[in-house]
């Protein structure tokens, strides 16, 4: 393996014949450089995507940070080279490596791959071939680093089962550390690969796939998930933090033009809605909510340690957070006179108060978005997202009448139960918001319509319905494309494959993982950008593999069907989240867990998980104690 010097003097040959050079030269100010000789760890975490969009990435930029608060560990990182980067470094033998230090992946201890979403499975792939460490774990001796990943995207870690040691499964702050203590161990002991893996099983919410085994029916679907060794649970729990720690503050400042060039705090942490098509808000439960106080002063130190102008206040539903009203206030009282721009993303209509709106109008970047998902009120019903239709046209004629001039509104079609005639409902509504405009602005008044695709996604109360067809996807796409031909609308939508390929990977078993591997060989990567989808790649890896992609996409779940991901827990209960698509069936609407608990199954693994923690919701029947009765109260 080359050396950091080495691979200096041959970065020096090629990066003059690549786009963006700064992606890869690394001495960003406020980037991290140890000694890598004083340090018992070594962490190098990956976004593998590239530069522009992963070095902005909260997540990765938390766990930089804690790590390199160590004094006996470091944390570099990596992002995805662009396709002229990768053929350049292939043709000098260059592997990837790390920015900060120039070491090459494989000198680490630990590879932490953050994935946020699925179609990056080809990049880890193709990352760690351009870092010459083996593609399966299997195949991965002691002189390889520990390959570990974590993300949204690892809560159905199968079709990536091959190719990790291990997965973390939610919030990683914590087993971080957890883990790093357990690299260090084994290093003192004999460096024994299979026993450092047994060690990491130990570990609260992590999942090592080795050590489980899983059985099919004749039928194809799960028939078991058994672990073989006496380490691994039978469930992985989801960790879970207490409390959220203080935010990172001195932020990456990028070497080039990226896509968020801000800083971002994190005001709060889950969801208490219950859209029953939202993963996120159901596998980040329970709500935390840090004090006004604490993403002021982060904000303040972010924005000094950096110089950046834009502020961003990040939650699902930022609206929701409990002080929004007094956060926005305190935000413009601490910056006044200074040209900061504040976004506030998330913002539910139902929420949406004139007094927030004159607070933000004041240092507004851009439109406004808002997310109705759905645009007739019988659909809003079967999502458990209802708003009516005057609410949704009061609030744009509030936007408008304050100077905004273009409002954003994302939809979904393809949801359980749609006809056409729901989908003609968004061209309806889409004319009736600019019609609002219109009356404000006149013609400076736009909409831009964002229609996505839906995606039954796992631990979700839809995760027993089919994925649309892509019959039904065109058919309703073109009555879009047809009905919105204003000059003042703008539409965007997800194209059909992008969404099939999405929904196998998201919705897939184990056999996945070699229709994966196929795929990535015939030259699948970057399956996020448009240009370089290479669906019919995909095709032929299930063709090569013998399987049928439609099983995974167009058939409904048998209500008692084991899931290939039944053994990842969020906390939230199956049963739960069955009888909600039940009452999802019937467009009964579920309320907001902030008014009325339902008992989903959180709290009391909550309270097992984090026993010295006073609990989140004093309305809730599930916590009995009454000193569990405070922050929300």
């Amino acid at each position: 393996m080359l050396s950091p010097s080495e691979i200096d003097a041959r970065l020096e040959r090629i990066l003059l014949k690549v786009q963006k050079p700064g992606r890869y030269v690394g001495g960003e100010f406020n980037s991290v450089v140890k000694d890598w000789d004083s340090v018992k760890a070594r962490v190098a975490f990956i976004f593998p995507d590239i530069y522009d969009i992963g070095v902005s990435n909260l997540g990765l930029q938390i766990l930089y940070d804690l790590v390199n608060q160590r004094p006996d560990a470091l944390a570099e990182r990596a992002y995805s080279p662009w396709i002229d980067m990768e053929e350049q470094m292939r043709i000098s033998g260059i592997p990837l490596y790390s920015l900060e230090s120039k070491h090459a992946l494989a000198d680490f201890d630990v590879l932490g791959f953050s994935i946020p979403y699925e179609t990056l499975y080809t990049n880890v792939l193709n990352a760690l071939a351009l870092a010459g460490i083996p593609l399966r774990s299997l195949d991965r001796s002691e002189i390889h680093p520990l390959v570990i990943a974590g993300g949204h995207a690892c809560f159905n870690p199968e079709p990536m089962h091959a190719f990790m040691d291990a997965f973390v499964i939610g919030e990683g702050e914590e087993v971080i550390g957890e883990i790093i203590e357990a690299v260090k161990q084994e290093k003192r002991k004999s460096k024994n690969r299979g026993g450092l893996l047994r060690s990491l099983a130990e570990i609260s919410g992590v999942y090592v796939p080795r050590f489980y085994d899983v059985t099919y029916l004749d039928d194809g679907t799960v028939e078991a998930i058994t672990p073989n060794v006496s380490e691994a649970p039978q469930t992985i729990l989801k960790r879970m933090l207490a409390q959220l720690p203080p935010p990172p503050t001195k932020f990456l400042v990028p070497n080039i033009d990226i896509v968020h060039n801000r800083v971002a705090v994190e005001v709060m942490r889950g969801c208490t809605r219950g859209c029953r098509f939202c993963q996120a808000g159901m596998i980040t439960r329970p709500v935390r909510e840090r004090g006004v106080d604490e993403v002021v002063a982060a904000a303040e130190a972010a924005i000094q340690s950096t110089g950046v102008e834009e502020l961003a206040l990040l939650s699902l539903s930022s609206s929701d957070y409990t002080p929004v009203l007094d956060l926005v206030t305190a935000i413009g009282e601490k910056f006044a006179g200074r040209h900061l721009t504040v976004s506030l993303p998330s913002l539910r209509i139902d929420t949406v108060s004139v007094a927030l709106m004159e607070k933000l109008k004041e240092r507004r970047s851009g439109g406004f978005t808002l997310a109705p998902e759905a645009a007739s009120e019988r659909m809003r019903r079967i999502i458990n997202k209802y708003i009516p239709d005057e609410q949704i046209l009061s609030t744009v004629r509030e936007i408008y009448s304050r100077g905004w001039p273009t409002i954003k509104l994302y939809f979904m079609i393809g949801h359980p139960s749609e006809t056409l005639e729901d989908v003609q409902a968004i061209v309806d509504l889409c004319k009736r918001v600019l019609a609002e405009g219109r009356r404000a602005l006149g013609g400076r008044a736009r909409v831009h319509a964002g229609v996505s695709t839906f995606i039954p996604k796992p631990h979700t109360p839809f995760q027993w319905v089919a994925v649309d067809t892509p019959q039904q996807i065109r058919l309703k796409q073109d009555l879009l494309k047809r009905e919105l031909r204003d000059r003042n609308i703008k539409l965007s939508w997800t194209e059909p494959d992008d969404t099939l390929l999405e929904a196998w990977l998201s919705r897939g078993d184990r056999r996945l993982a070699e229709v994966l591997f196929t795929a990535w060989q015939k030259g699948a990567k970057f399956d996020a950008w448009g240009d370089q989808m290479r669906f019919g790649a995909w095709q032929e890896a299930f063709a090569d593999r013998d399987l049928d992609p439609a099983f995974y996409t167009h058939r409904p779940r048998r209500p008692d069907e084991i899931f290939p991901w039944e053994h990842i827990s969020d906390a939230v209960r199956k049963n739960y989240l069955f009888a909600d698509y039940q009452k999802s069936l019937a467009g009964e609407i579920q309320q907001d867990c902030r008014q009325n608990c339902h008992a989903c199954g959180i709290l009391p693994a909550f309270a097992t998980e984090r026993r010295e923690h006073p609990g989140l919701y004093w309305k809730c029947p599930e916590v009995k104690s009454p000193q569990r009765a405070k922050v929300h109260k």
